[in-house]
Order: structure tokens, then sequence, then C-alpha cells
């Protein structure tokens, strides 16, 4: 399994804006959709990567708990959807029915969110303030498959924390580590080469 590390977008981005569909629901999801929330998290996240399933059932825990206390939460899914079928707009709803997920997975086909987030592997990360500025972006935690580390989502959960606080997000921030985006052929941002 290879294994590909955040771009780490410079903190203090703004948020790039999207619309993109939520297959399970028929609806479009627009970064405008979050605007009232204290702070958003923007997950690059596929069907198929072991890295995305070693965190999934800690992910969904975390997600849960945060929506509660005011996090806005989206999933966008960019893979190649032609070379790797399992990532289809259809199978991505076999999995929101299958995991219950508690937040919108989108479908970016295109790769164009993907391009403006910078999202190299899956699973990606980026925290965004109240004023929709970066804050975090990194890691889930320490855990990876194999690696025999507990799965706690510490180092977003502390970030979270921060946030919705209105309180500083520390800038001394670990990559995250997945699989990485499949890109279309010919569609390679340059960041990635």
């Amino acid at each position: 399994m290879a294994q590909t590390t955040s771009t780490m977008l410079p903190l203090g981005t703004s948020a790039p804006v999207f619309s993109l569909p939520e297959p399970a629901t028929g609806r479009t999801v627009a970064l405008a959709d979050f605007r009232a929330a204290p702070a958003l998290l923007v997950i690059f996240m596929c069907n198929h990567c072991p890295f995305v399933k070693h965190i999934r059932e800690s992910l969904i825990r975390f997600a849960r708990e945060y929506r509660d206390q005011g996090l806005a939460i989206v999933a966008i899914n960019a893979n190649d959807v032609a070379n790797y079928p399992n990532d289809s707009p259809a199978k991505m709803i076999e999995d929101v029915q299958a995991f219950d997920y508690p937040f919108p997975y989108l479908h970016d086909e295109t790769q164009t969110a993907a391009k403006a987030y910078r999202a190299a592997c899956t699973p990606d990360f980026f925290l965004f303030d109240a004023d929709r500025k970066l804050v975090y972006r990194g890691q889930f935690d320490g855990s990876r498959p194999g690696n025999d580390i507990p799965v706690t989502g510490a180092d977003l959960r502390a970030a979270a924390d921060a946030a919705l606080a209105g309180g500083s997000v520390p800038s001394a921030q670990k990559p995250s580590v997945g699989c990485n985006i499949k890109w279309k052929a010919g569609n390679e941002p340059e960041y990635y080469r």
C-alpha cells in the first residue's frame, strides 16, 4: 500500500468554494451551506482506502460528537471512478447506508475541489475557523494500519476543541498519511507530481 502525505496547505488559507453532488440524497452541497457553523472540517476520503477504513469507526464517533458541539463536517471523494469503481457514486451510497455517516459525502467528479484544497491523500483533513481560514491540516492521529497505535483522533480533536473555543490551534502539525488521490489520466495537479 503506497503512502502519500498531505501537502500541508498554508495555514490561514481561505476555504476554497465548492458545490458538489451528494449521491446519497441527490442534492447539491456547497461551502455556503455551512456559513453559520463556528468551524468547518473538510475531509477528502474514499471508500476503498485502507487508511480510511482503519480510522472509519473512530472518525464516525468523532463526527457525531463534534457535530453536537457545532462543528460542520463534509467529506469529499475525488477519486477517478473509471479506474477505481469501488469509489463510484453508487458505492458511496452503499457506504453511507452501511456506516450511517453523520456528514454529507460528496462526489468531486471533475477533481476541481481536490485541486483547490491541494488534497493529496485519503484521508486528508482541513479544519477552518468561523472566518473560514485554515487553522489545521494534518493527521487524525498517529495511528496507521499495522503500527499498533490506537485510533483516537487526538490530533484532530485538539484542533477542533481549540477552533470551537475560538482559541489558537498550534501551528506545529503533522501531515496526514494515506493512499494518494486517484487522479484521472492527465489531470494530476502540479503540486502532486
